[in-house]
């Protein structure tokens, strides 16, 4: 435990689970999508659905869709930015069996073509737990940088993503691998000890079989 797990982040109030915690899950969606996001269908469960307007998790989800950090100012008055920079945004309530009380479910356009659904849950003092991305499971927490890739399932995949990693002197913390079926859609998240260069990301986007490479590169608290 660190000093960062006592007191909390820095935010934007008034609450860090239903503020802060959503504000980072819209945010980590928008760096999956990777690019600027222009309609959003937003999914609320537990409570999420039922205290959304008082805790001002409305305005942190599509903040942090739009960019936001948990400690932006601008996230009071984000729905209006929203309107300003063209992302549509709607809310409904999500009923989720077995689910985090806290839950989000984010169903997003971007402006390059792009759609992603994104499940995530706020689990108290800020912190996230990304669940499933496009109905794969993905169980990441943001917390460290993290790659995410979508890529056929092949023979050797894994082992070419490692390699290339390796390539540029990065140490892999922690890797996570899901696919829908042998041989078909796959995800692989990787925790990195490292930042991840921008030509590590072409290198990767070029692997035969990778479909998309995200990076959420974590936000240090000081």
């Amino acid at each position: 435990m660190d000093l960062f797990d006592v007191i909390g982040p820095v935010m934007i109030g008034p609450s860090s689970s239903h503020t802060a915690g959503a504000a980072r899950i819209g945010k980590i969606t928008r760096m999956l999508l990777g690019c600027e996001p222009r309609r959003a269908r937003i999914g609320l469960h537990g409570s999420f659905q039922k205290t959304y307007l008082g805790h001002g998790t409305d305005k942190a989800l599509v903040g942090g869709l739009l960019g936001m950090d948990v400690d932006d100012l601008r996230l009071r008055s984000s729905l209006e930015l929203a309107k300003a920079r063209g992302l549509e945004y709607s809310f409904y309530n999500a009923n989720l069996r077995g689910a985090h009380p806290n839950t989000v479910v984010l169903d997003v356009d971007g402006q390059d073509g792009r759609s992603i659904c994104v499940q995530a849950a706020s689990v108290g003092g800020g912190e996230i737990v990304v669940q499933s991305i496009d109905g794969l499971e993905a169980g990441f927490s943001g917390h460290e940088n993290t790659l995410v890739l979508t890529h056929h399932d092949t023979p050797g995949m894994i082992a070419a993503i490692g390699g290339t990693v390796a390539g540029s002197a990065l140490n892999i913390a922690t890797m996570r691998v899901f696919r829908r079926s042998a041989g078909g859609e796959a995800m692989v998240a990787l925790e990195l000890d490292g930042d991840a260069s921008q030509e590590l990301l072409r290198r990767l986007e070029a692997l035969e079989g990778v479909y998309h490479v995200a990076y959420i590169a974590a936000r240090k608290e000081v």
